[in-house]
């Protein structure tokens, strides 16, 4: 059976990586999968990469390293030499069998975006759907995919504290840029609009604070409230002011300050408790949140607390 879905695993045979290469995935858009892949090799094997199983779908590549006179291939012939720049962006459509010479360093972000998740976002917004991306084999600067791409490489390197609300935030962000920006796709007027109801917000706000790990994906709190993930996003914000893998971190934030306020718990034990994946990222979320370090913050609270007593 051929596999499709080109991410991961079938990323690393691609371009014949020793291991699997890390990947984030995504199924907020009627379970679509959406993925973004890092790869990287900085002493490749020359030859041609591999290919991916035919698909209606495409891969949006950011570029982390210039590549050099790179050939590019499409349908089995050579389409064009290029030199490639870091910080620009590609697109290729995953029918027309695209490939490239593998003959020096390499690094890149690599999002896998089916057409499906694309007809699911038009249906969503109950605007028109899209006939097709733009993949032209020429390098755009697109600051947005920079944007996303350096956001989800953190969770690429911590893939244990990377919340599945926060790569599902990421991803509808990716796939809608990609679709206005490449696609032609325009929003109707009434997508951006409206916050949720106060029932919708109170069992929204439920379902994160019983979750503190940040499992549950941002489509399967939708379900509960009878929206698309997209549309719960933004009404979720528009509510709170934040998205809500954000919303989370300072609920988990606040969940730690009530368990700080109590001698003889230790800060790792808190950490975990809050739901956060260990002290160490415990102590970068709570230090930008706050301005201050769970230590420094605890001595002054219990301090506090002394002075009072």
């Amino acid at each position: 059976m051929t596999r499709t879905g080109a991410y991961g695993e079938r990323f690393g045979e691609f371009l014949r990586l020793e291991q699997a290469p890390p990947s984030l995935l995504s199924r907020s858009l009627r379970g679509t999968e959406i993925a973004v892949t890092e790869t990287r090799n900085h002493h490749p094997v020359p030859g041609l990469s591999g290919s991916f199983a035919l698909e209606d779908a495409y891969l949006v590549s950011l570029k982390l390293r210039d590549y050099p006179a790179c050939e590019i291939w499409e349908q089995g012939r050579h389409l064009k030499k290029t030199d490639v720049h870091a910080g620009t962006t590609y697109l290729y459509d995953l029918k027309a069998d695209p490939r490239y010479v593998i003959d020096k360093p390499f690094h890149s972000l690599h999002f896998y975006v089916p057409h499906s998740a694309l007809d699911s976002l038009a249906d969503q917004s109950g605007a028109r759907r899209i006939d097709a991306l733009d993949c032209r084999p020429v390098g755009h600067d697109d600051a947005i995919v920079r944007h996303i791409g350096a956001s989800l490489r953190e969770g690429l390197r911590r893939p244990d504290e990377a919340n599945q609300l926060f790569t599902d935030h990421m991803m509808l962000a990716l796939i809608a840029h990609v679709a206005q920006a490449y696609g032609g796709f325009r929003q109707t007027a009434e997508t951006g609009r409206g916050a949720l109801a106060p029932w919708q917000l109170a069992r929204a706000c439920d379902k994160l604070e019983a979750d503190l790990g940040g499992k549950l994906p941002l489509q399967a709190i939708a379900a509960e409230l009878g929206l698309s993930a997209s549309h719960f996003s933004r009404a979720f914000r528009a509510s709170t002011g934040l998205p809500p893998y954000r919303w989370l971190l300072h609920h988990r934030v606040r969940t730690a300050k009530r368990l700080m306020s109590a001698h003889g718990v230790s800060l790792s034990e808190i950490a975990i408790s809050a739901g956060f994946a260990n002290q160490s990222h415990f102590t970068r979320v709570f230090s930008a949140i706050t301005g201050v370090s769970p230590g420094a913050w605890r001595r002054d609270a219990l301090g506090a607390t002394s002075r009072e007593g």
